[in-house]
C-alpha cells in the first residue's frame, strides 16, 4: 500500500524500502519503538528537534505501513512496533553498527540518551566469538539499567538488572558511545573513572571480545 505523496519511481526493493522508511527522522521513530512501546510524548522527549506536527505525520505514515501500531495503553494512547517493524530489526541493528564508526567525539549540540546504549549493545554484540561461553554483563548507563546474556552463540539483550551477572559496569550514556565509537578506551575510561567496573577479572576481556572492543582494551599494565 502507498502511502507517500512522494516517491523515487523506480521498481526496486531499495527504492521502495526508502520510500517507506527512508524520510528524515524515520527510522529514529522505529528506532525508539524498537527498544519497547513508547507514548507521543515520551517519543517527541528523546526526538529532540523533531517537532510535533512531523511526528504526528512519521506515526501516521509507520501506522499505516503496518510498521508501527497505536494502541490503548491503558494510561492514554501509545506506539508499537507492527509486524512490519519487527522485520526492520536486523537493518536497523546493522546501520547502527556501521554509523558508530562515523561518530568520532561529539560536538557540544549533540544529545544522547541512556536508552541508545541498549540499542549499541544489540548491534555491537557478536557472541559467535565465543560460541561456548555462557553469562550475563549487567550495564547501568546514567539511569538505564539492562543486561547482555551470552548463551550457546547467541546474544540477548533485555532492561532490568541482571540475576546473575559475572560483569557489572556502570557509566554515562556519552562515554559509551565515545567507547563503541572508539573515540574512548575503555581502560581509558576505567582509568580516568569515567568508567567503573566489578565481577570477574576475566569477565572483562571476554565482554569486550563479544562488543568488538578487544583490540582496543588496552595494555597488560592496564589489565
Amino acid at each position: 500500500m502507498r502511502v507517500h505523496e512522494r516517491n523515487y519511481r523506480q521498481y526496486c526493493g531499495l527504492a521502495a524500502g526508502l520510500d517507506a522508511v527512508g524520510e528524515r527522522w524515520t527510522l529514529l521513530v522505529v528506532r525508539e519503538l524498537l527498544l519497547g512501546p513508547r507514548r507521543y510524548n515520551e517519543l517527541l522527549a528523546d526526538l529532540p528537534g523533531i517537532g510535533t506536527n512531523l511526528l504526528a505525520d512519521r506515526l501516521k505514515k509507520l501506522c499505516a505501513l503496518g510498521v508501527a501500531e497505536r494502541f490503548d495503553s491503558g494510561a492514554g494512547h501509545a506506539y508499537r512496533l507492527g509486524p512490519r517493524g519487527a522485520e526492520l530489526r536486523p537493518t536497523v541493528l546493522a546501520l547502527s553498527k556501521w554509523g558508530v564508526g562515523l561518530l568520532g567525539e561529539p560536538s557540544a549540540d549533540m544529545v544522547t540518551r541512556p536508552h541508545w546504549a541498549l540499542l549499541a549493545v544489540q548491534a555491537m554484540a557478536d557472541a559467535s566469538v565465543l560460541p561456548e561461553l555462557c553469562e550475563s554483563y549487567e550495564f547501568q548507563v546514567d539511569d538505564e539499567i539492562f543486561h547482555l546474556t551470552v548463551a550457546g552463540g547467541t546474544v540477548s539483550v533485555q532492561r532490568g538488572p541482571a540475576a546473575h551477572a559475572v560483569l557489572r559496569i556502570h557509566t554515562d550514556a556519552t562515554t559509551f558511545i565515545r567507547i563503541g565509537a572508539g573515540a574512548l578506551g575503555p581502560f581509558e575510561a576505567l582509568a580516568t573513572g569515567m568508567l567503573t567496573m566489578s565481577g570477574e577479572r576475566d569477565a572483562v576481556l571476554r565482554c569486550a571480545g563479544i562488543l568488538g572492543l578487544r583490540d582496543r582494551s588496552g595494555s597488560p599494565e592496564a589489565r
